[in-house]
């Protein structure tokens, strides 16, 4: 296998490991400001994790079509198997909704068919369709209150299985609404086309990703000066909901500089142990999100003797020291199972099904 693809591994990798810490948290800690080392440290991973996630998808799709010389024929075969995953996404991440009222599955259904419609445009559209994305968002929200739907002591989605809501909720104001994450998506398909066996491809993003991210904290410094008024300091603020453009920069920054660091230690390790055993469970994200949201909450519920609502945490929260105590467990025996289940198997439980269907 080639480094690079075992480098793509080890970012998904880290994002499932994130996505475990901030859903864990969700549902069974707090999302009030974080107080004390432990409380920060769970902040860091929101939104981090999610958009190196969604990155990675995006990445993954051109990676699986990344070739210059492919005939009518063969873009429209594999326009179809693109559109197929879409919508077992969709389905699944639906399915999975009335469980887990946070699911990204269905939102990256719709990123993917979206995508399946550009998968030979040329480089530079990637960018310039992101771009759009986040325009669009901040133009819906001079026509619609950000708060629609939502009941913000549960953060229940109160309409989503109406027409209207779905369709607000899915393009608008869901947790990972098409408008404006769709845009983590396509940068995604923009960096799979790059030649990332190259080491100045990984010096560049990385630069680029380090340039963005200290001019966003930067300008986030300057607000705790007290420097801007109430306006800009809610803008420049604001973490994930509403996702304003200097959030999805910084967490794009973010990813820019994971994602080259994962990319080299693929490239130096490719036979170390411990890199294998996390490039299997990079290779069984879909399957580790679905049964770190079913079995994991379902455990940490008997642990905590709690009740699971699939919501905002209504009990006392559980100490954020015990949740990273809990995700790091629970990432190790995904790990495990991961490196198990691929000594056996050529694709995890849910992958294997979905390319099943897909072709």
């Amino acid at each position: 296998m080639q480094p690079r693809v075992i480098g793509f591994d080890l970012a998904r990798v880290y994002a499932i490991f994130g996505m475990f810490i901030v859903n864990f948290n969700f549902s069974f800690g707090s999302l009030a400001a974080p107080t004390g080392p432990m409380g920060h440290f769970l902040n860091i991973f929101t939104g981090n994790s999610t958009a190196i996630f969604i990155i990675c998808a995006g990445m993954g799709v051109s990676l699986m079509t990344n070739r210059p010389d492919y005939s009518r024929e063969e873009q429209a075969t594999l326009k179809s198997k693109v559109l197929r995953r879409s919508w077992f996404l969709f389905a699944l991440g639906l399915l999975l909704y009335p469980w887990w009222s946070g699911d990204i599955l269905h939102f990256y259904g719709g990123y993917m068919h979206v995508a399946a419609f550009l998968l030979f445009v040329p480089n530079r559209y990637y960018l310039w369709s992101a771009l759009l994305a986040v325009a669009g968002f901040h133009l819906l929200l001079l026509l619609i209150p950000i708060s629609t739907g939502w009941d913000l002591t549960t953060f229940q989605y109160v309409d989503f299985w109406t027409p209207l809501g779905f369709l607000r909720n899915t393009f608008y104001n869901g947790w990972n609404s098409l408008f404006p994450w769709l845009s983590y998506f396509l940068v995604g398909m923009w960096l799979g086309r790059l030649d990332w066996q190259q080491a100045g491809t990984r010096r560049k993003v990385f630069g680029v990703g380090l340039l963005a991210f200290v001019l966003v904290q930067g300008l986030r410094l300057l607000v705790r000066q007290g420097l801007f008024s109430a306006f800009w300091s809610n803008y420049l603020m604001a973490e994930h909901t509403p996702a304003y453009l200097p959030f999805v920069l910084v967490t794009m920054a973010f990813a820019l500089m994971a994602i080259p660091v994962c990319m080299t230690i693929g490239d130096r390790f490719p036979t170390h142990w411990l890199v294998t055993a996390l490039q299997k469970t990079g290779q069984l994200t879909l399957s580790n999100y679905v049964i770190h949201l079913t079995l994991g909450n379902l455990l940490l519920a008997g642990f905590t003797g709690k009740h699971y609502t699939g919501l905002l945490e209504d009990e006392t929260p559980t100490s954020p020291a015990y949740i990273m105590a809990y995700s790091c467990a629970f990432y190790v025996a995904s790990v495990v199972f991961s490196y198990l289940w691929r000594r056996r198997f050529s694709y995890g439980p849910l992958e294997t099904v979905m390319r099943k269907i897909s072709g």
